[in-house]
């Protein structure tokens, strides 16, 4: 072969290499995940981690004698959740709709383990495994959010129906709440028949359902505490709610001391680390009633900048699942995220007397390692919803 028909061959092999290069489809890069719910998840951490130190010192080196015993302990499950966040953000969520049983069927064996667990004031909701304890009912809120977004996904079309709409949705739900219910753990219980419903409700199930249901659950109420003693811890509650002062120095004793530490805040608060109340006055300054510190320290001021730190990251949460592709997604990222919003308003509305003390955390905030890692891990799956569901910009 000569040279000007090599030259020829070789042109016309690298035309052909050309043309199939450019008719390839282009590799479909990964999406970032939203940078604002990330930034506004770290914030909320950090903010976490700075007030549980300054409402955790006192108590920690009054009982355990080293005042940053919780502290270390709630860095070291914070920085392993944000590692965790990561991670699992980077994992397809659609994963979770293929193994949502799985996942429910675990949960429930847990809430079964649990129960034959030794009590902790008078409750068995903690599984104790090397020193280190968890909840359950943390694995349980997230198994039913997934269930319900795939049961959503599955039946869209159907929801109206009393078979589709509400039978397998009810299914799940007594199975798990009937659990937690022998506990006893009322505030999860609260928590998941809330979330389960809000999740039905935007899913499509019809209304004239929750009307009925509505009905049928203030009846069974009703018959437990007149009938039995299932909810008789609950009673107490119930009366320092109307009014703790009429035994400010027995049960109302929790409700009175939170009320004083934000009262004595005022508007711009005594400083940060200046509480007077977390000096052995408000029962665990560190865990439920952290909020209560918080309003002490840093005011009516601080405390709006994290209540409308929860808002903006509901919100944001929210538009992640209005911007995903598909009904599961949509669905899941919005149960994560209401989950948050509801635990967080709910625990502001103890710690005010808003509402009785039902024992509910403040998300980020509140001691507990486990339980952080959990919120953690499920605040990386609204992070690969926004990474996976995004839709194509044309």
């Amino acid at each position: 072969m000569n040279r000007k028909a090599r030259k020829v061959r070789a042109q016309n092999v690298g035309g052909q290499s050309q043309a199939a290069v450019q008719s390839r489809p282009p590799r479909k890069k990964s999406r970032p995940f939203d940078a604002t719910f990330l930034i506004l998840v770290l914030i909320l951490v950090a903010f976490g981690l700075v007030m549980l130190f300054s409402a955790s010192y006192a108590y920690a080196y009054y009982n355990e004698g080293n005042s940053f015993h919780y502290i270390t302990r709630q860095a070291i499950f914070a920085v392993a959740g944000i590692a965790a966040m990561l991670i699992i953000s980077k994992i397809d969520y659609h994963i979770y709709e293929r193994f949502c049983y799985v996942i429910w069927i675990v949960a429930v064996a847990l809430l079964v383990v649990v129960l034959f667990m030794p009590p902790i004031n008078f409750a068995r909701r903690w599984i104790i495994i090397g020193g280190m304890t968890f909840q359950p009912s943390e694995i349980a809120k997230f198994a039913v959010i997934v269930v319900f977004a795939h049961l959503i996904d599955r039946n869209y079309k159907q929801l109206k129906t009393f078979r589709y709409g509400v039978l397998p949705f009810m299914a799940v739900l007594s199975i798990t709440i009937g659990l937690m219910v022998l506990e006893p753990h009322l505030s999860g219980t609260i928590l998941i028949v809330t979330i389960g419903f809000a999740m039905m409700f935007v899913g499509g199930t019809g209304t004239k359902w929750f009307l009925i249901g509505g009905g049928l659950i203030a009846g069974a109420l009703v018959c437990l505490l007149l009938f039995t003693d299932v909810l008789e811890h609950a009673i107490p509650r119930l009366q320092m709610w109307k009014d703790p002062f009429i035994d400010a120095k027995g049960d109302g004793w929790q409700t009175v001391q939170s009320l004083l530490a934000i009262g004595s805040g005022g508007f711009f608060g005594l400083g940060l680390g200046n509480s007077r109340q977390k000096h052995l006055y408000v029962p665990e300054p560190h865990n439920d009633f952290i909020f209560s510190i918080l309003c002490e320290e840093l005011g009516l001021v601080g405390a709006l900048i994290v209540i409308i730190l929860f808002i903006l990251l509901v919100v944001r949460g929210f538009a992640i699942a209005m911007k995903a592709k598909d009904r599961f997604g949509s669905m899941l990222a919005m149960g994560l995220t209401f989950q948050v919003g509801l635990q967080a308003l709910l625990n502001i509305a103890v710690v005010t007397n808003t509402l009785p003390n039902t024992g509910i955390s403040l998300p980020f905030f509140s001691y507990g390692g486990t339980s952080l890692l959990m919120l953690l891990g499920q605040m990386g799956v609204v992070l690969s919803v926004s990474r996976f569901s995004r839709l194509e910009k044309k």
